[in-house]
């Protein structure tokens, strides 16, 4: 089982139509309105039109009884680290039930850089070296492992019998606020594809806690695709069939690479 430092966010209340999962429910909320994106559904992937210069941040719900944690990914970037994004890296805490919204790249346990729309040679992605999975937000679910129950049977025939009882691991923190083909790339210039900004700072607290995940890989995987209206439209998602997208991934990092040198 691993167990890793995760971080707690504050509840918020949700509405909207989210894209929805057995554990989570994401949703990408244009900031500026306070609403959430309506989703376009093509080939079995869910996409949101942004707008460039646009501040947006993800909205996610626990739709379960038990904390959950979610390791989120922008442009195949973790949130948190930095690292390009796979699933056994840090992530965000929810409690049962909890909703909460992400509104940044976090820089420390009090701020984070807004997320952005803007172009894709603006993005954080790209301005690090890694503009291959620009164009999509991912959020990978891990379920908490609970000790399993152990019952006591009496010493004596007149001893009270002992409750079976369940540990898990104890916060050590506070509660805190907060597939098409790429054949025809050349249909579609790359400049032209939006991407997320690294922006201004702005208050964002969190703390840490101990998580232990019950299984090394994620227990459900929400994913949504974005691009600009121009764009989507160009590869048939909005306005008419067939056509180029691109095919980003919001974990790209499965394997170990071999060392240099």
């Amino acid at each position: 089982m691993n167990r890793l430092i995760a971080f707690v966010v504050a509840c918020l209340a949700t509405a909207g139509t989210a894209h929805a999962g057995s554990l989570v429910d994401v949703q990408v909320i244009n900031r500026g309105t306070g609403q959430p994106h309506s989703a376009w559904f093509h080939n079995g992937r869910s996409y949101v039109v942004g707008t460039p210069g646009e501040r947006y941040s993800v909205r996610m719900a626990n739709r379960t009884g038990a904390r959950v944690m979610v390791v989120l990914s922008v442009d195949g970037v973790n949130a948190i680290t930095g690292e390009t994004a796979a699933g056994n890296q840090s992530g965000y805490v929810l409690s049962p039930w909890q909703t909460t919204e992400i509104t940044g790249w976090r820089k420390s346990n009090d701020e984070v850089a807004r997320f952005y729309f803007t172009s894709l040679a603006d993005s954080y992605a790209a301005r690090t070296d890694r503009p291959e999975n620009v164009g999509v937000i991912g959020v990978a679910a891990f379920r908490e492992y609970v000790e399993p129950v152990v019952n006591y049977q009496p010493a004596a025939p007149f001893a009270s019998p002992s409750r079976g009882r369940s540990d898990a691991p104890s916060s050590i923190g506070i509660r805190g606020s907060v597939g098409e083909s790429a054949d025809s790339a050349s249909a579609m210039r790359k400049e032209e594809r939006l991407g997320t900004g690294h922006g201004e700072r702005e208050t964002s607290v969190v703390t840490s806690t101990a998580f232990r995940r019950a299984s090394k890989t994620p227990d459900e995987v929400v994913a949504i695709w974005y691009d600009s209206r121009e764009q989507l439209a160009s590869r048939g998602i909005i306005s008419r069939p067939g056509g180029y997208f691109c095919n980003p991934r919001p974990f790209p990092r499965q394997f170990v690479p071999d060392p240099q040198g």
